[in-house]
């Protein structure tokens, strides 16, 4: 072999390897969190308010970047109406009224910002706290497996005919198109609900694909920060931040694709039912879902999600560590090209999943990388996973395991004004060994 040959040979395995290290996880050329992200929300300023958004929105209305909204109460954007939101508006939720904007079932919202002047939606209260009010809701006509059409009336204080009219969501049009979030951050939502529950960061029921949901982050939310009920949605750099329930969670036959997006945990930051940064279900009871429907079904690609932790072991030892992903009976899930990094351990699936080939081949795991887990698949309260890890640790699979400090793994996570969570080009040590 001559000197060209080998150069060449050396130039095209050293090219391979950098593409796959760097395929894995969030992607981009550019660090895409940039400018219009925040992690010190608790740091801004963002003015006192200068305009009231109450009651019902029932004609179309435009919120200018010029003003400060104070949202109080629950507020509704009514059927054939559209809100559209200027780049840069600042919403603020009322505390004291608890909050929370919805957009109709056959409404619009154009919440359309840009990476250098985001849509904030935030909170009044000081010291701001997760749940400080309710959040983001919107409904669209999209189908669910659930017996008829849904609602989400028992997220509101107030109960009349024009709350139950305006909370309905569920049709049969999976295309439909509830309009645009795009570059929009929303802080300290999920306020406690009279049942137990908690509101959302997000929260999209019966949401269609023609809806465009881009660059949202939702920081120290109280509930879900992502809620997705039925519906079929396209979610593309997401950014969940310390959430102290799941950060993405489908249910009710949920088609969605979630990309490049990416969750962080906190040890320290969760609910007393646990916190998994993505949970897979097609019901909360049985009764509440027709079985002849489509469970949930949700592709993910180039996922980051991580555990920050100064002392992993310990926090493990101590039970504040759960799983990253939690999958559920009657559901799909295909994760590829994915980072899941601090964990205990990776993967649970619901222990109703019969482990057959018929059931494995709707959960898959493809090109993955496991880092820092203390363990990687398991069925619920089964602590044998022999035959989940000589399927999945298939070298078909391309999965690969590693140990390596979340310091040396990603490019630079200690930034608090500008971190960067894509991995690190040619610090990572991985095989395909557990």
């Amino acid at each position: 072999m001559n000197n060209i040959t080998k150069i060449t040979l050396i130039f095209f395995v050293l090219t391979m390897n950098t593409f796959a290290q760097q395929e894995k996880g969030i992607m981009g050329s550019d660090n895409w969190l940039n400018n219009w992200t925040e992690f010190k929300p608790n740091q801004e300023d963002y003015g006192e308010p200068t305009k009231i958004l109450a009651g019902n929105i029932t004609e179309n209305t435009t919120l200018f970047k010029r003003e400060v909204y104070l949202l109080l109460g629950n507020v509704f954007v009514t059927e054939n109406d559209t809100l559209t939101i200027e780049p840069g508006t600042v919403i603020i939720g009322d505390y004291k009224t608890k909050a929370s904007l919805t957009i109709a079932k056959g409404a619009t919202i154009i919440a359309d910002g840009s990476q250098t002047d985001p849509i904030i939606f935030t909170s009044n209260r000081s010291p701001k706290r997760a749940g400080d009010w309710g959040g983001l809701i919107i409904l669209g006509e999209g189908t669910t497996n659930k017996f008829g059409n849904g609602s989400v009336s028992a997220y509101y204080t107030q109960q009349d005919d024009s709350t139950y009219k305006n909370s309905n969501f569920g049709g049969d049009n999976d295309a439909d198109s509830s309009g645009i979030l795009r570059y929009v951050r929303i802080e300290y939502s999920g306020r406690r609900l009279k049942d137990g529950g908690y509101h959302n960061g997000v929260h999209l029921a019966a949401v269609g694909s023609g809806t465009v949901i881009e660059n949202v982050m939702v920081s120290h939310a109280q509930g879900n920060a992502f809620e997705v009920w039925g519906g079929d949605t396209v979610m593309s750099n997401m950014v969940s931040y310390k959430a102290n329930c799941n950060d993405f969670e489908y249910n009710y036959g949920a088609k969605c694709h979630l990309n490049n997006s990416l969750a962080i945990r906190s040890p320290f930051v969760s609910s007393s039912s646990g916190s998994r940064c993505l949970q897979v279900l097609s019901y909360n009871k049985r009764e509440q879902v027709d079985f002849s429907k489509p469970g949930s079904e949700v592709l993910a690609t180039n996922l980051t999600f991580v555990n920050i932790s100064n002392n992993l072991s310990n926090d493990i030892r101590m039970g504040l560590v759960s799983e990253a992903v939690y999958v559920g009976h009657n559901t799909s899930l295909n994760m590829s090209k994915t980072v899941l990094s601090g964990f205990n351990p990776a993967v649970i699936l619901d222990n109703k999943i019969s482990i057959n080939q018929e059931n494995l081949e709707k959960i898959q795991f493809s090109s993955m990388y496991f880092n820092l887990c203390k363990g990687n698949i398991f069925v619920e309260n089964n602590s044998n996973n022999e035959d989940l890890e000589n399927w999945y640790g298939n070298s078909a699979f391309f999965n690969v395991y590693s140990k390596g400090d979340n310091s040396e793994t990603f490019i630079d996570i200690k930034n608090n004004r500008r971190p960067d969570y894509r991995l690190r080009i040619n610090k990572i040590i991985a095989s395909n060994k557990k």
